[in-house]
């Protein structure tokens, strides 16, 4: 029964693949194969010293970071982003997860991670949107993998400006001190994977991680979606 109410409703009100408008099979969730086959995958999770790990040595310790994607304005992702963010289809979000997590299983990358944190929301602005998009991103990932999320111990708690359009300097001047994590011993001794959708100047995730160092012996590793450069 639940099949054919399926049918029905994707018969009457069909879905369209944001990236190339054509409609949705029944069986594709969000976005239709042929443009998830044209992805600029990086695979970087297997190149030590990569683009992203370059913008971010020096500014705090980590292990690794990995993006799944190139983001450009022109480009397969930056519809999927967009769709995810400000269009409610949060299965965007967990679809493009599962496809990353299964990249990454069975590598050294994410062979010691004990959790999977996703960048929070100050909760003023999740309640708005109805979700964190980096959760649904942290939900597939752990959906391939089995490695848990831990979300409720980072947490936001200054409601800032959107980061966009904002320069470097700027960027980090509106993220610095606005993140804590809420009992730092959970945390303690553990490698934690902190998970955002896109990279641009790392600003966010850097005061993230300056947060998650409240943790005593605490690792960092950092996954993206996608990487602006």
């Amino acid at each position: 029964m639940k099949n054919l109410l399926n049918e029905l409703s994707h018969l009457f009100f069909p879905n369209y693949c944001p990236v190339c408008g054509n409609k949705l099979l029944l069986s594709e969730e969000g976005v239709c194969l042929e443009c998830l086959h044209k992805l600029p995958r990086t695979h970087n999770f297997n190149e030590p010293d990569n683009l992203a790990e370059t913008l971010l040595a020096g500014r705090f310790p980590f292990e690794r970071v990995a993006t799944f994607c190139v983001y450009s304005k022109q480009g397969v992702l930056q519809p999927l982003i967009h769709q995810l963010k400000y269009n409610n289809k949060k299965e965007i979000g967990i679809l493009l997860g599962k496809l990353f997590g299964k990249d990454l299983l069975g590598s050294d990358f994410i062979k010691t991670i004990d959790y999977i944190v996703p960048v929070p929301l100050h909760p003023k602005k999740q309640r708005k949107r109805g979700y964190n998009q980096a959760e649904m991103i942290a939900e597939g990932l752990s959906e391939s993998t089995s490695i848990p999320v831990s979300t409720g111990n980072l947490v936001r708690v200054i409601h800032n400006p959107t980061q966009t359009k904002r320069t470097k300097t700027q960027r980090w001047e509106n993220v610095k001190d606005i993140f804590d994590v809420a009992h730092p011993q959970l945390f303690a001794g553990k490698h934690i994977l902190l998970v955002d959708d896109i990279i641009t100047t790392g600003s966010t995730l850097e005061a993230c991680a300056h947060a998650l160092l409240q943790s005593r012996d605490v690792k960092i590793s950092i996954a993206t979606l996608g990487e602006v450069f």
